[in-house]
C-alpha cells in the first residue's frame, strides 16, 4: 500500500493536506516514487535543490562530514562554516560583510529583522525606530515576525495579534514606500522577484528608487534572497539585476540543496551592531550543514550556475510561450511563472502535469511555478515542455 494513501499524515499535524505522491528517490533533474514511476522535477523542492537530487559532490561531503563532526555548538570554532561566510561574502560583492549562519530563510530574516532594530538604536517611552517596510504579496517566512512581514494579510488572522513594527506597501510603487516613510521606521525589506507571490520581478528602477530613499532617509535596505538568490535568477542574486548594494541580504534554500541551512549577511558596519549574546542558534551554522553549502558553492562556481540559468531559463521560457494554453511567462532565469488563458485552473493543471510525470506547482490560483535545477539539461526541458503540454491539453477549460 502507498505510504501516500489516506492515513499517510495519521500522526503529523494537518499543515498539509494528503501528499497526491511519495517520493524515495531522486537523481538530477528526476524524482521516483514508491511505484517506481519517474518524474521530472521542475520544482526543486521549491527551488532548493538547485544542483539537482543526490549531487554525488554533494553526498559525498555530507558523507564525510557525517563520520567527522556533526555538532560542538557555536560556543566553540568548527570548519568549513567560515570558509562558506567567505564565499557568500565574495559573491555578494556589496563591500566587506559579515554572516550569521540560521536553519532556514524564515530565521535568516528573523536575524535581519533583529539585526535591523539594533542598528536602529533603543526604543525608549515609545519613540525610536523600529518599524520594517514590506511590499503587499511578498513571503518572509512563518515566524510570528516575519509572518507580520509577509505582505499577505489574509496568512495573518488566524495569528492576531501579530508582533508591532511592520508595515506594508504596494510592490513596485516607490511613492508608496516613500509616503509609508516616517520617523519610527529603520528598514525596508523586499525580494528582487516575489516568488511564493506569484514569481513578480521588481521593476525597472524600482530597486533604484528603494536605495535612493533609504540612503535619504538613514534607513536599511534587506533584500530576502532566499527563493531568488544563489544563481537562479541568472546573477548570483537577484539584486544584482538592478545595480544596488543592499546593506543586508538573507538567503537558504539552495544554499544546502536540501540540507538545512540559511545565512544572514550585513555590511561590517551594520553587522558590528550584534555583540556577544544578541542574538544566537543551537544548529546554525554547525559542520554538517556547512559541509554541503561548501560543497554546494564549489559546484556552483565550477559549472557557472547563473550563466546556465539564464541560458536555460531563456530556452524554458520561450518554449512555455508556444504552448497552448499559456497566456505570457514571467520570471528572471529559471524561476519562471506560466500565467494561463482564461478558464484554466492552475491547481487541476498541476495535477494533470504530476499525472504526466512533471512537477510544478500553482503558485497563484492562474499561474504555474517552474524552477527547475539550474544544471537542467535543454533535452529535460523540451520533455517537460511535452508533458506540460499534455496536462494542459487534458485540463477542463482548455482550448487545445
Amino acid at each position: 500500500m502507498s505510504d501516500a494513501a489516506p492515513g499517510y499524515r495519521a500522526h503529523l499535524m494537518s499543515t498539509y493536506p494528503e501528499p497526491p505522491v511519495t517520493f524515495v528517490r531522486g537523481s538530477g533533474a528526476h524524482l521516483f516514487d514508491d511505484d517506481g514511476k519517474e518524474y521530472l522535477d521542475f520544482l526543486s523542492g521549491l527551488a532548493v535543490t538547485s544542483l539537482g537530487h543526490a549531487h554525488p559532490t554533494v553526498a559525498a561531503a555530507i558523507c564525510e562530514q557525517a563520520t567527522t563532526l556533526l555538532h560542538t555548538s557555536n560556543l566553540y570554532g568548527t570548519r568549513p562554516g567560515p570558509e562558506v561566510a567567505a564565499t557568500l561574502d565574495r559573491l555578494i560583492d556589496a563591500g566587506p560583510g559579515k554572516v550569521f549562519f540560521t536553519n532556514s530563510g524564515a530565521e535568516a530574516n528573523e536575524c535581519a529583522i533583529k539585526l535591523a532594530r539594533k542598528w536602529a538604536g533603543p526604543v525608549v517611552g515609545g519613540q525610536g525606530r523600529y518599524v520594517v517596510i514590506s511590499a503587499f504579496g511578498s513571503f518572509h517566512g512563518r515566524t510570528l515576525a516575519t509572518l507580520h512581514a509577509t505582505g499577505q494579510p489574509a496568512k495573518h488572522e488566524p495569528f492576531q495579534p501579530l508582533p508591532e513594527g511592520f508595515r506594508h506597501v504596494a510592490w513596485n510603487d516607490a511613492a508608496a514606500l516613500e509616503a509609508a516613510i516616517d520617523p519610527s521606521v529603520a528598514a525596508v525589506l523586499i525580494e528582487p522577484l516575489q516568488g511564493e507571490g506569484g514569481v513578480n520581478p521588481a521593476g525597472p528602477g524600482y530597486f533604484a528608487a528603494v536605495r535612493r530613499l533609504c540612503d535619504e532617509r538613514d534607513l536599511l535596505m534587506i533584500v530576502d534572497e532566499v527563493q531568488a538568490g544563489l544563481g537562479r535568477t541568472g546573477r548570483w542574486f537577484g539584486f544584482q539585476h538592478y545595480d544596488v548594494q543592499p546593506d543586508i541580504v538573507t538567503m537558504a534554500k539552495a544554499l544546502g540543496n536540501g540540507m538545512p541551512i540559511g545565512a544572514c549577511w550585513a555590511r561590517d558596519e551594520v553587522a558590528a551592531s550584534f555583540v556577544p549574546g544578541d542574538h544566537g542558534t543551537t544548529y546554525g551554522g554547525q559542520p554538517l550543514a556547512a559541509s554541503a553549502a561548501k560543497a554546494v558553492l564549489a559546484v556552483m562556481e565550477a559549472e557557472d550556475a547563473p550563466a546556465r540559468a539564464e541560458k536555460a531559463g531563456a530556452h524554458l521560457a520561450s518554449a512555455l510561450r508556444q504552448l497552448p494554453g499559456v497566456a505570457s511567462v514571467r520570471g528572471l532565469g529559471l524561476l519562471l511563472a506560466a500565467e494561463l488563458d482564461p478558464g484554466l485552473d492552475a491547481r487541476a493543471v498541476a495535477a494533470a502535469a504530476l499525472g504526466e510525470g512533471l512537477v510544478v506547482n500553482p503558485v497563484t490560483a492562474t499561474s504555474l511555478r517552474l524552477a527547475p535545477s539550474l544544471l537542467v539539461s535543454a533535452d529535460e526541458i523540451d520533455e517537460a515542455i511535452r508533458r506540460l503540454g499534455r496536462a494542459l491539453a487534458a485540463t477542463p477549460g482548455s482550448d487545445a
